[in-house]
Formats: C-alpha cells, sequence, structure tokens
C-alpha cells in the first residue's frame, strides 16, 4: 500500500493505483485523481459545505436520475469511524455503460466526496476502492 497525503487528508492506496495529476484547472475542488488501467478512475474532492448528509443524499440521488443513472443502492453507513452516504449507481449513455460507487463524508463544515467510475463488473475495483475509503483520514 502507498499513502497520498496532502497535508488535510490522508489515504492508503493500493500499488496497482496510480496517482494521475489533479485536474484543479476545471475543477478547483479536486484533490485527488488515482486510476487503475482506462476502466477505473477514482476522483476526490473537498469544498467548504453548510449542507447536512441528509441533505446531500437527496441532491445526489436527483443529481444522478436528472442525468439518467440508475440508483442501485443509496444507504447512510459509517465507515473510517466517521458518518458517511454510500451509494452505487449506472450510468448509461450512447457512448458508455458503467457503474458509480461514491462515498461522502461531512466533517467540521466540509464535504469530502469519493468517487470511483469503473467497468470492472467483477467487484474487485469496487473492494479496493472500499479499502482506500476505510483509510480515510483527516489531518486538520
Amino acid at each position: 500500500m502507498k499513502t497520498f497525503n496532502t497535508g488535510k487528508i490522508t489515504f492508503e492506496y493500493p500499488s496497482n493505483w496510480e496517482v494521475e495529476k489533479a485536474d484543479i484547472l476545471s475543477n478547483p475542488d479536486c484533490i485527488a485523481t488515482l486510476s487503475k488501467g482506462q476502466d477505473n478512475l477514482i476522483n476526490a474532492v473537498s469544498f467548504p459545505t453548510a449542507t447536512t448528509l441528509d441533505d446531500y443524499k437527496i441532491f445526489m440521488e436527483d443529481a444522478i436520475s436528472d442525468d439518467g443513472g440508475v440508483i442501485l443502492a443509496s444507504d447512510f453507513i459509517e465507515i473510517s469511524g466517521k458518518d458517511a452516504i454510500k451509494l452505487h449507481a449506472n450510468i448509461d449513455t450512447p457512448e458508455i455503460n458503467f457503474d458509480i460507487h461514491t462515498y461522502v463524508f461531512i466533517e467540521r463544515k466540509t464535504i469530502y466526496i469519493f468517487e470511483l467510475r469503473t467497468l470492472d463488473i467483477s467487484g474487485e475495483s469496487e473492494k479496493e476502492f472500499k479499502n482506500i475509503i476505510e483509510t480515510f483520514t483527516i489531518l486538520e
């Protein structure tokens, strides 16, 4: 396992994932981008918020549904010692069909969103993603 550390957050990730250069020009809230081949991409964003997990869950579900996605599961959970939203959806566009797995945390008026977009139907990438999330720590 390797460690990703921004000085504000940290998490561990398997060595078969690569840290990509975060595209902060088009997404200034991006704190990390990781990939495993061309079929798996993790994006992590963070920004100040006044919302709650309850309200954000509704917003997130509506946004995915409005974009034509199908929500397969959406639950409140505890992971990494923190309350979170765990969402799994399928997005089917004319170009590609992929699954999206999302974990959302709100801590100290800051939202942290970790999203895996994957074509992997074996479940291996989803398991690795969950293992990454289990090591998520806020350093502030």
